[in-house]
């Protein structure tokens, strides 16, 4: 009896895998060849849930080419400088390359800005990002320091999003996040695809402020350039 229940037991731990692989994706993060980071002055910070199954940093990649960061990763990561910082009103915008759209994954993976970093680095930090796929969706999402969702778990279509031609194919996305008073917006190829209240992103379990540090993030197994990472005042 006591062998046909270590059998059953197998047998059970066997069957719900693949619902864990579904659940992530289908994909195992990656780990880059010549990973870290190679940009003076920046900084980098996996998410909590890669770190646990034993990624870590390095095996996601930061580069310069030329002017523009060069993204590979890996673990889904955070990236940015500490002296970035904004407060009050603000926006903060780059532009965001897929030189070749879902090369490193098997469905499409969002990358892009993120705003009102605090304790960055730490198990507690906390930001808020908007992030666009090839595929002419866009997610908002939180770190407070567990994750919180804004436009569902998977994000949502919007026209103003641009969609590769096809795997293997370019892709570009001009991403901004704003501070406007009491409302935090994204805007995407210059359409304002989502507003909320501070009262929404801001609070227990959510952001410090909106204030703080700001970056750009992507997801796991995805490449791309970032160009133009600049903050404006009103």
């Amino acid at each position: 009896m006591r062998r046909v229940h270590r059998s059953a037991l197998a047998l059970a731990a066997v069957a719900l895998l693949p619902r864990f692989v579904v659940a992530q994706g289908g994909e195992t993060s990656r780990a880059v060849a010549g990973g870290g980071i190679s940009v003076p002055g920046w900084m980098g910070k996996i998410d909590a849930n890669e770190a646990s199954r034993g990624q870590k940093l390095e095996n996601s990649k930061l580069t310069a080419e030329g002017s523009a960061l060069h993204v590979t990763t890996g673990p889904a990561v955070a990236y940015w400088k500490p002296g970035n910082t904004a407060s009050g009103n603000y926006t903060v915008k780059a532009s965001f390359t897929e030189q070749k759209y879902m090369n490193l994954n098997s469905h499409p993976h969002p990358y892009g800005i993120f705003i009102g970093g605090n304790e960055m680095g730490t198990d507690q930090q906390s930001y808020l990002y908007c992030a666009a796929y090839g595929n002419g969706s866009f997610i908002v999402r939180g770190f407070g320091p567990q994750s919180f969702k804004l436009n569902g778990g998977e994000g949502e279509a919007n026209a103003a999003v641009h969609k590769a031609a096809g795997q293997g194919q370019p892709v570009t996305q001009e991403i901004a996040m704003s501070v406007k008073g009491d409302k935090v917006e994204c805007a995407i190829n210059g359409t304002t695809v989502a507003t909320y209240d501070k009262s929404a992103v801001v609070g227990p379990g959510k952001l410090k402020s909106t204030d703080g540090v700001y970056g750009i993030r992507f997801s796991h197994n995805t490449e791309g350039t970032v160009s133009g990472l600049t903050m404006t005042k009103p």
